[in-house]
């Protein structure tokens, strides 16, 4: 039994402790390594020196944002996923899930997929231009964002596919082109 004088400071304590949980339940996200990730679902890859890390989450390997190009109000973001073994859907299913969050204008040009090899490492890579909507997530669909580029590349990796999606302004997704087929370059198992 707790003694009658207790009462009231363990009432505060409890007090305390639910005000400071209080507020939105959403959860919170996983702040920005330290230093960049550069593995995961079996495979390594080296990060260009120019990139910033950016949050995480459970769905998100590793984040990270590019240098936006002189003119563009929007940082490049390349976004790396993977989902398990035998998850996050094909290949074919994804690379028509990402090229249909484009609508392409006549001027535009076509979307394109090719599949290379890493080495061992069978890699499809895909790029498109036109206006972007990033798809479904929680809450409302952000705003659709015209003059915007994706490249993309899918590695077959031995633990599963893994999803490497740069996404921004078309200038600076084609000024981080080479960054971003070196990172390709650096892909191993």
């Amino acid at each position: 039994m707790i003694a009658p004088m207790y009462v009231p400071a363990i009432l505060a304590l409890l007090a305390q402790l639910v005000s400071s949980h209080a507020g939105p339940s959403t959860p919170a996200a996983t702040p920005a390594p330290v230093f960049p990730v550069t593995k995961g679902g079996g495979l390594t890859w080296a990060v260009p020196k120019t990139w910033v890390p950016g949050p995480s989450s459970a769905m998100r390997l590793a984040t990270y944002f590019l240098l936006a190009s002189a003119g563009d109000a929007e940082r490049p973001e390349l976004a790396v996923f993977w989902f398990g073994p035998g998850k996050g859907g094909s290949v074919d299913a994804n690379v028509e899930r990402w090229f249909s969050q484009f609508a392409f204008s006549p001027g535009d040009p076509k979307p394109t997929r090719s599949l290379t090899r890493i080495g061992a490492l069978p890699v499809t890579l895909v790029r498109a231009t036109g206006t972007y909507s990033s798809g479904t997530g929680m809450g409302a669909a952000p705003a659709a964002k015209s003059g915007f580029a994706l490249r993309g590349a899918i590695a077959e990796g031995p633990n599963g596919a893994v999803f490497f999606k740069l996404t921004g302004p078309r200038r600076s997704v084609t000024a981080a082109g080479k960054d971003f087929d070196a990172l390709v370059a650096s892909l191993k198992p």
